[in-house]
């Protein structure tokens, strides 16, 4: 259970694969306009990681070192394109929204460099908790970013108004500059808070 708890410290604060690694910048950029859309790219990415960290780390032993990237590929395409069915046929709104991205998970570099770098190398359980652990923390950096975007940008949260009438969105967080700038303060302001705790 420790290591479980490291394991998710890791993957949400020292470890996050946006805000510290700098890796899935596309999917993170563009995809963070609302916080709905956050919250439904960053958990469709965690069900693809938890789970075809556990098939690659069942297999890591039968799959030939020649073919282990195509081998991985496959087993994440499988894991995408069951998740982009269940998303189309139970969230129409969030896949219309989410678009071309939801397939785009197949090329997320964070699944394939865990696949990579844990799944192949690890047992079932801490291969399923990596994922569970790096998925969360792509979550919570996208639910970050998208929070802030949308409520800067449209001045609602989940669609809901925050602010009267006389509010005056900047339209400039919700376009992709708006992206680059949210993404830049906040790797910065975590980086520093990093660093003040010592990790």
């Amino acid at each position: 259970m420790k290591k479980f708890l490291q394991q998710l410290y890791e993957g949400i604060f020292t470890n996050n694969p946006v805000l510290v690694q700098l890796i899935g910048m596309c999917p993170t950029l563009a995809t963070t306009t609302s916080l709905q859309n956050g919250v439904g790219m960053g958990l469709a990415a965690t069900a693809v990681l938890v789970c075809s960290n556990a098939v690659i780390s069942l297999l890591r032993k039968l799959i030939p070192s020649k073919v282990r990237i195509a081998a991985y590929i496959t087993i994440i395409a499988g894991f995408v394109t069951a998740v982009d069915l269940l998303i189309q046929a139970y969230l129409p709104d969030l896949s219309k929204s989410l678009g071309l991205f939801i397939p785009l998970i197949v090329v997320n570099c964070i699944i394939l460099a865990r696949a990579e770098a844990f799944a192949s190398k690890n047992g079932v359980l801490p291969s399923i908790a990596d994922g569970l652990a790096m998925g969360l923390g792509f979550t919570f950096a996208l639910c970050v970013l998208s929070a802030i975007r949308e409520i800067l940008g449209a001045g609602t949260l989940m669609g809901y108004p925050l602010f009267g009438e006389s509010f005056q969105p900047a339209i400039l967080m919700i376009l992709p500059a708006g992206g680059f700038l949210t993404l830049g303060f906040v790797i910065a302001l975590f980086q520093k808070l990093l660093k003040k705790k010592g990790a």
